[in-house]
């Protein structure tokens, strides 16, 4: 099994797939490592994986939901034992406990958009922060259910992902606006609630997310707004970070910029990491969520 091979799989499946997140295809992509390269000992077949998730930390794609997903995804086709079966029945049962725990992931977006849909009342204002898939389908099944509502949504420099998430809000028939990233201090007192997603959430239950994330969650702490994350629970991640320095570093630059060379401290961060004390609730598939009550549910998701 070669890197390249992998990587053009997952690449593939994003392609292939414009809805899923890079987490989902990392996952995907680790089902078909199992089923089409084929080794004969349980040990290779993880020696395989391991790779196979290192091939997709390189493929410059956002890396802390593909570190969480993938590393809960290994710790549960490997819950059991496996040492009473032969090779290919171990195999099958690794299958088909990927393709279960993939299912569960799938349906993950839907059940937390249940769980905000009541926080998004008629006449309410709603910030949000670039672009979020279950923040958009909350939002989108807020207008299914006839609410009105209006949103404001940053342009997320540098890609300039809320713009695609101000443009499928329009053409769903969502009342937004796009604002400028430096416009969250102006427009966040005439907002009722903030809603976001994360790319990845801590032990601390802080998360991380788009860079600006931080800054805009300080601004609602002051004018006292609620901060509502929104985030499947394979998002949930053994990290720690004490400050913004503290994060790894293969979460906050692509990897072709780690790889080039460069001083990083003259980069420009990708994400950042915004504390517990800064939000209000986490809405997840496995429930509405307090900050501090995060740690536990880790500890639930990897007994």
């Amino acid at each position: 099994m070669q890197a390249e091979e992998v990587q053009e799989i997952f690449l593939k499946t994003l392609r292939e797939e414009e809805d899923i997140s890079a987490a989902i295809a990392a996952i995907k992509t680790l089902l078909t490592v199992i089923q089409n390269y084929k080794v004969v000992t349980i040990r290779e077949l993880n020696i395989n994986l391991k790779k196979a998730v290192e091939a997709m930390r390189h493929c410059d794609q956002p890396v802390t939901a593909i570190a969480s997903g993938c590393e809960l995804f290994m710790r549960f086709i490997t819950l059991a034992k496996l040492d009473d079966k032969g090779y290919e029945d171990c195999e099958q049962v690794m299958l088909q406990r990927g393709r279960t725990f993939l299912e569960a992931l799938l349906e993950a977006r839907g059940k937390v958009a249940k769980q905000a849909l009541p926080f998004i009342s008629d006449g309410c204002k709603i910030l949000t922060h670039s672009r979020s898939r279950v923040v958009l389908q909350a939002m989108l099944e807020a207008a299914k259910a006839n609410k009105r509502f209006e949103v404001y949504v940053t342009m997320s420099a540098p890609d300039n992902s809320g713009v695609l998430m101000h443009k499928q809000l329009q053409a769903a028939g969502v009342d937004s606006t796009q604002i400028l990233d430096s416009a969250v201090g102006y427009i966040m007192e005439q907002v009722d609630i903030v809603m976001i997603g994360a790319e990845g959430v801590a032990e601390s239950g802080g998360i991380i997310n788009k860079v600006g994330t931080y800054g805009l969650a300080m601004a609602a702490l002051e004018l006292k707004k609620p901060v509502y994350v929104l985030a499947e629970s394979f998002k949930f991640s053994r990290v720690y970070p004490l400050n913004q320095q503290d994060i790894p570093v293969e979460f906050k630059y692509l990897s072709s910029v780690i790889s080039s060379g460069k001083d990083l401290s003259k980069e420009h961060p990708l994400v950042d990491y915004t504390p517990p004390s800064y939000i209000t609730l986490l809405f997840t598939d496995i429930g509405i969520l307090t900050p501090s009550a995060v740690s536990d549910e880790l500890i639930n998701l990897y007994l």
